[in-house]
Protein backbone atom coordinates (compact mmCIF):
# COMPACT_ATOMS: atom_id res chain seq x y z
CA UNK A 1 0.00 0.00 0.00
CA UNK A 2 1.39 3.41 -0.97
CA UNK A 3 1.47 6.33 1.47
CA UNK A 4 -1.18 8.39 -0.32
CA UNK A 5 -3.64 5.73 -1.43
CA UNK A 6 -7.17 7.11 -1.40
CA UNK A 7 -6.01 10.73 -1.18
CA UNK A 8 -6.84 13.51 -3.63
CA UNK A 9 -4.22 16.17 -4.27
CA UNK A 10 -4.01 19.51 -6.04
CA UNK A 11 -0.70 20.84 -7.31
CA UNK A 12 -0.61 24.34 -8.80
CA UNK A 13 1.90 25.34 -11.45
CA UNK A 14 2.19 21.65 -12.27
CA UNK A 15 2.77 21.92 -16.00
CA UNK A 16 6.54 21.85 -15.63
CA UNK A 17 9.47 22.02 -13.24
CA UNK A 18 8.97 21.44 -9.53
CA UNK A 19 5.18 21.33 -9.89
CA UNK A 20 5.27 18.62 -12.54
CA UNK A 21 7.76 16.54 -10.55
CA UNK A 22 5.62 16.92 -7.44
CA UNK A 23 2.39 15.92 -9.19
CA UNK A 24 4.08 12.82 -10.60
CA UNK A 25 5.58 11.88 -7.23
CA UNK A 26 2.28 12.24 -5.38
CA UNK A 27 0.63 10.09 -8.05
CA UNK A 28 3.29 7.41 -7.62
CA UNK A 29 2.48 7.47 -3.90
CA UNK A 30 -1.12 6.63 -4.78
CA UNK A 31 -2.82 10.04 -4.85
CA UNK A 32 -5.28 11.15 -7.48
CA UNK A 33 -3.96 14.49 -8.70
CA UNK A 34 -5.56 17.68 -9.92
CA UNK A 35 -2.90 19.23 -12.13
CA UNK A 36 -3.37 23.01 -12.23
CA UNK A 37 -1.67 25.45 -14.57
CA UNK A 38 -2.62 28.71 -16.24
CA UNK A 39 -4.08 26.91 -19.27
CA UNK A 40 -5.37 23.36 -19.52
CA UNK A 41 -3.02 22.57 -22.41
CA UNK A 42 -0.05 23.38 -20.15
CA UNK A 43 -1.14 20.46 -17.94
CA UNK A 44 -1.25 17.89 -20.72
CA UNK A 45 2.29 16.46 -20.48
CA UNK A 46 2.10 16.02 -16.71
CA UNK A 47 -1.33 14.38 -16.85
CA UNK A 48 -0.25 12.03 -19.63
CA UNK A 49 2.90 11.06 -17.74
CA UNK A 50 0.87 10.22 -14.63
CA UNK A 51 -1.66 8.21 -16.61
CA UNK A 52 1.08 6.36 -18.49
CA UNK A 53 2.49 5.33 -15.11
CA UNK A 54 -0.88 3.94 -14.06
CA UNK A 55 -2.01 6.92 -12.01
CA UNK A 56 -5.12 9.09 -12.11
CA UNK A 57 -4.99 12.80 -12.90
CA UNK A 58 -7.03 15.62 -14.35
CA UNK A 59 -5.64 18.79 -15.90
CA UNK A 60 -7.40 22.05 -15.11
CA UNK A 61 -6.63 25.50 -16.44
CA UNK A 62 -6.67 27.98 -13.59
CA UNK A 63 -5.31 31.45 -12.93
CA UNK A 64 -4.57 31.11 -9.22
CA UNK A 65 -4.86 34.89 -8.77
CA UNK A 66 -8.51 34.79 -9.88
CA UNK A 67 -10.86 33.85 -7.03
CA UNK A 68 -13.67 32.58 -9.24
CA UNK A 69 -11.35 30.38 -11.30
CA UNK A 70 -9.80 28.95 -8.12
CA UNK A 71 -13.17 28.13 -6.53
CA UNK A 72 -14.33 26.47 -9.74
CA UNK A 73 -11.14 24.45 -10.18
CA UNK A 74 -11.01 23.19 -6.59
CA UNK A 75 -14.70 22.27 -6.73
CA UNK A 76 -14.04 20.34 -9.94
CA UNK A 77 -11.35 18.26 -8.22
CA UNK A 78 -13.66 17.62 -5.25
CA UNK A 79 -16.47 16.55 -7.58
CA UNK A 80 -14.27 14.23 -9.61
CA UNK A 81 -12.28 12.64 -6.78
CA UNK A 82 -14.81 12.96 -3.95
CA UNK A 83 -12.50 14.89 -1.63
CA UNK A 84 -9.55 17.28 -1.36
CA UNK A 85 -6.81 16.08 0.97
CA UNK A 86 -3.60 17.72 -0.23
CA UNK A 87 -2.84 21.15 -1.66
CA UNK A 88 0.59 22.10 -2.95
CA UNK A 89 0.79 25.83 -3.64
CA UNK A 90 3.59 25.85 -6.18
CA UNK A 91 2.53 28.27 -8.94
CA UNK A 92 5.03 31.04 -9.44
CA UNK A 93 6.61 33.47 -11.87
CA UNK A 94 9.71 35.65 -12.04
CA UNK A 95 9.78 39.34 -12.86
CA UNK A 96 13.35 40.06 -11.73
CA UNK A 97 14.83 43.52 -11.76
CA UNK A 98 16.75 45.92 -9.54
CA UNK A 99 14.50 48.09 -7.41
CA UNK A 100 14.94 51.28 -9.41
CA UNK A 101 14.03 49.41 -12.61
CA UNK A 102 11.16 47.35 -11.18
CA UNK A 103 7.71 48.34 -12.39
CA UNK A 104 4.47 48.17 -10.43
CA UNK A 105 3.37 45.42 -12.79
CA UNK A 106 6.56 43.44 -11.99
CA UNK A 107 5.72 43.75 -8.31
CA UNK A 108 1.99 43.08 -8.58
CA UNK A 109 2.33 40.07 -10.89
CA UNK A 110 4.72 38.27 -8.56
CA UNK A 111 2.70 39.10 -5.45
CA UNK A 112 -0.56 38.04 -7.07
CA UNK A 113 0.67 34.65 -8.26
CA UNK A 114 2.76 33.65 -5.26
CA UNK A 115 0.95 35.21 -2.32
CA UNK A 116 -2.61 35.91 -3.43
CA UNK A 117 -2.68 32.63 -5.36
CA UNK A 118 -1.63 30.64 -2.31
CA UNK A 119 -4.22 32.48 -0.22
CA UNK A 120 -7.05 31.84 -2.67
CA UNK A 121 -6.20 28.17 -3.22
CA UNK A 122 -5.78 27.52 0.51
CA UNK A 123 -9.06 29.27 1.30
CA UNK A 124 -10.88 27.18 -1.29
CA UNK A 125 -9.29 23.86 -0.31
CA UNK A 126 -9.58 24.24 3.47
CA UNK A 127 -13.39 24.11 3.28
CA UNK A 128 -13.16 20.47 2.22
CA UNK A 129 -10.31 19.71 4.61
CA UNK A 130 -12.10 21.19 7.63
CA UNK A 131 -15.22 19.16 6.83
CA UNK A 132 -13.12 16.00 6.55
CA UNK A 133 -11.05 16.87 9.66
CA UNK A 134 -8.00 16.06 7.54
CA UNK A 135 -5.70 17.90 5.21
CA UNK A 136 -2.15 18.74 4.16
CA UNK A 137 -1.09 22.09 2.70
CA UNK A 138 2.45 22.59 1.44
CA UNK A 139 3.57 26.02 0.25
CA UNK A 140 6.59 26.60 -1.97
CA UNK A 141 8.84 29.29 -0.54
CA UNK A 142 12.49 29.77 -1.53
CA UNK A 143 15.93 30.52 -0.12
CA UNK A 144 15.35 33.90 -1.81
CA UNK A 145 13.06 34.66 1.14
CA UNK A 146 16.30 35.59 2.90
CA UNK A 147 17.03 38.22 0.25
CA UNK A 148 18.47 38.08 -3.26
CA UNK A 149 19.73 40.83 -5.54
CA UNK A 150 17.27 41.78 -8.25
CA UNK A 151 14.40 39.93 -6.60
CA UNK A 152 12.77 42.38 -4.19
CA UNK A 153 9.33 41.24 -5.36
CA UNK A 154 10.10 37.51 -5.38
CA UNK A 155 11.97 37.61 -2.06
CA UNK A 156 9.15 39.51 -0.37
CA UNK A 157 6.55 37.09 -1.72
CA UNK A 158 8.51 34.03 -0.63
CA UNK A 159 9.14 35.51 2.83
CA UNK A 160 5.43 36.29 3.05
CA UNK A 161 4.62 32.66 2.32
CA UNK A 162 6.61 31.62 5.38
CA UNK A 163 4.49 33.82 7.64
CA UNK A 164 1.38 32.62 5.82
CA UNK A 165 2.42 29.01 6.43
CA UNK A 166 2.92 29.46 10.15
CA UNK A 167 -0.35 31.33 10.54
CA UNK A 168 -2.38 28.70 8.69
CA UNK A 169 -0.76 26.00 10.81
CA UNK A 170 -2.09 27.78 13.90
CA UNK A 171 -5.57 28.36 12.50
CA UNK A 172 -6.09 24.99 10.82
CA UNK A 173 -4.26 22.72 13.25
CA UNK A 174 -7.37 22.13 15.41
CA UNK A 175 -9.00 20.59 12.32
CA UNK A 176 -6.17 18.07 11.84
CA UNK A 177 -4.71 20.04 8.93
CA UNK A 178 -0.94 20.23 8.65
CA UNK A 179 0.55 23.28 6.92
CA UNK A 180 4.23 23.45 6.01
CA UNK A 181 6.52 25.00 3.43
CA UNK A 182 9.53 23.92 1.43
CA UNK A 183 12.18 26.48 0.52
CA UNK A 184 14.20 25.28 -2.47
CA UNK A 185 17.71 26.47 -3.19
CA UNK A 186 19.19 26.23 -6.68
CA UNK A 187 16.96 23.84 -8.63
CA UNK A 188 17.39 23.19 -12.35
CA UNK A 189 14.16 24.52 -13.87
CA UNK A 190 13.03 26.89 -16.59
CA UNK A 191 12.87 29.61 -13.94
CA UNK A 192 16.53 29.27 -12.98
CA UNK A 193 17.39 29.18 -16.66
CA UNK A 194 15.58 32.50 -17.02
CA UNK A 195 17.57 33.91 -14.12
CA UNK A 196 20.83 32.92 -15.79
CA UNK A 197 19.71 34.51 -19.03
CA UNK A 198 18.75 37.68 -17.18
CA UNK A 199 22.29 38.17 -15.90
CA UNK A 200 23.86 37.03 -19.16
CA UNK A 201 25.41 33.78 -17.89
CA UNK A 202 25.45 30.46 -19.73
CA UNK A 203 23.07 28.14 -17.86
CA UNK A 204 25.48 25.19 -17.75
CA UNK A 205 28.22 27.46 -16.43
CA UNK A 206 25.77 28.95 -13.94
CA UNK A 207 25.00 25.49 -12.58
CA UNK A 208 28.70 24.70 -12.27
CA UNK A 209 29.36 27.91 -10.35
CA UNK A 210 26.37 27.30 -8.09
CA UNK A 211 27.42 23.71 -7.35
CA UNK A 212 30.82 24.98 -6.23
CA UNK A 213 29.16 27.08 -3.52
CA UNK A 214 26.87 24.29 -2.27
CA UNK A 215 28.24 21.93 0.43
CA UNK A 216 26.90 18.85 -1.37
CA UNK A 217 28.65 20.11 -4.53
CA UNK A 218 25.64 19.69 -6.80
CA UNK A 219 22.60 21.68 -7.79
CA UNK A 220 19.13 20.41 -7.06
CA UNK A 221 16.64 18.72 -9.36
CA UNK A 222 12.85 19.13 -9.22
CA UNK A 223 12.60 15.60 -7.81
CA UNK A 224 14.62 16.69 -4.75
CA UNK A 225 11.79 19.04 -3.82
CA UNK A 226 9.05 16.59 -4.80
CA UNK A 227 10.51 14.02 -2.41
CA UNK A 228 10.20 16.38 0.55
CA UNK A 229 6.71 17.49 -0.45
CA UNK A 230 5.62 13.85 -0.66
CA UNK A 231 6.80 13.34 2.92
CA UNK A 232 4.97 16.44 4.17
CA UNK A 233 1.82 15.36 2.33
CA UNK A 234 1.87 11.95 3.99
CA UNK A 235 0.89 10.75 7.45
CA UNK A 236 4.58 10.18 8.14
CA UNK A 237 4.58 13.94 8.80
CA UNK A 238 1.44 13.95 10.94
CA UNK A 239 3.18 15.83 13.80
CA UNK A 240 5.02 18.28 11.56
CA UNK A 241 3.27 21.62 11.08
CA UNK A 242 4.19 25.27 10.76
CA UNK A 243 7.66 24.40 9.50
CA UNK A 244 9.76 25.77 6.66
CA UNK A 245 12.16 23.14 5.34
CA UNK A 246 15.09 24.47 3.34
CA UNK A 247 16.06 22.05 0.60
CA UNK A 248 19.30 23.55 -0.63
CA UNK A 249 22.14 21.07 -0.34
CA UNK A 250 23.34 22.50 2.96
CA UNK A 251 23.80 26.11 1.86
CA UNK A 252 23.33 28.99 4.27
Amino acid sequence: MSRLDGRAAIVTGAGRGIGAATAKRLAREGAKVGVFDLKEEFCRDTVQAIQADGGEAVGIGCDVADAQQVERAVAEVAAQFGRVDILVNNAGVLRDNLLFKMSEDDWDTVMNIHLKGSFLCSRAAQKYMVQQKYGKIVNTSSTSALGNRGQANYSAAKAGLQGFTRTLAIELGPFNINVNAVAPGFIVTDMTRQTAERVGVDFAENQKLAAGRIPLRRVGQPEDIANVVAFLASDDASYVSGQVIYVNGGSR
